[in-house]
């Protein structure tokens, strides 16, 4: 049975959170990420069923949580509230040895800091104030736009993906092959004990998208799943809408091959 000593350390575990981050499109969830690297680093069940600590926590997510704080510390991911980290610019550049030399770099820090501290007691704290500037308000919605529009299509796909995991989506994966009817992605939804498989579109629109998009990807969706989301940052029109909710035809019903018991017929019908 393994021990906490068949763990790997927390270092062992960062270079490769930045592999595996960018192998999923730059952001993972908490969840996804231990299963991913588990897997990636070929760990096996009993070492990742090994508990630690106070809490009793699962060693690998524990040390995980160690790898991570570094990282951001070192400025080479970042994370969200709802626990979807993602990788930096500078993160995607650095090399092994880069993110080696993180956790010395950051413990030389953090002393600098507490002896600077240290020389500070007893004087008096500098306090920024922060305007607010009432006449920007709003503009800040035009310039996102101007940039998503600008987006590269795999950048903006990368985004999607970061946006479903944000909203709670697991296993978000990118696919975006020509020929697949316009579908760029698929990613899990869970509600509650209900899990879905869905597949999703991102269209960067400045317009407005009409039904014939929406059934087009319909189209697409028939055989593989009944949910499905686009993505845009334009608008849907009336038409669209009403297409995104009409029911949808009974499932076709397919034999084929030997003559069926009741009379001399092949082939297949819908």
């Amino acid at each position: 049975m393994a021990t906490i000593n068949d763990v790997p350390s927390f270092e062992a575990f960062m270079w490769p959170i930045i592999e595996r981050l960018k192998a999923h499109g730059r952001s993972m969830t908490n969840q996804e990420m231990a299963d991913d690297i588990s897997t990636y680093m070929g760990l096996p069940e009993d070492v990742r069923a090994v508990r630690h600590g106070k809490w009793n926590e699962l060693a690998v997510e524990q040390r995980l949580g160690f790898a991570r704080s570094y990282l951001k510390n070192g400025g080479a991911v970042e994370n969200s509230a709802r626990g979807v980290w993602t990788l930096t610019p500078a993160g995607a550049a650095m090399t092994p040895e880069d993110v080696a030399g993180i956790p010395k770099a950051y413990q030389q820090e953090y002393m600098a800091r507490v002896r600077a501290k240290a020389r500070e007691v007893g004087s008096t704290p500098d306090v920024a104030v922060l305007e607010d500037d009432a006449d920007t308000e709003g503009d800040w919605k035009d310039q996102l736009m101007a940039v998503l529009l600008k987006l590269d299509p795999s950048a903006f796909e990368r985004l999607s993906q970061r946006l479903l995991r944000e909203y709670g989506f697991i296993k978000v994966e990118v696919t975006g092959k020509s020929g697949d009817g316009g579908i760029d992605g698929t990613g899990v939804l869970r509600v509650n004990l209900l899990s879905f498989h869905v597949l999703f579109q991102c269209k960067r629109y400045s317009g407005s998208v009409g039904a014939g998009a929406v059934r087009d990807f319909r189209g697409a969706m028939v055989g593989r799943t009944d949910k499905g989301l686009i993505i845009t940052t334009g608008t849907f029109t009336a038409d669209a809408r009403r297409e995104a909710t009409r029911d949808a035809p009974p499932p076709s019903i397919w034999w084929t091959g030997t003559p069926c018991a009741t009379c001399s017929r092949t082939g297949a019908w819908a």
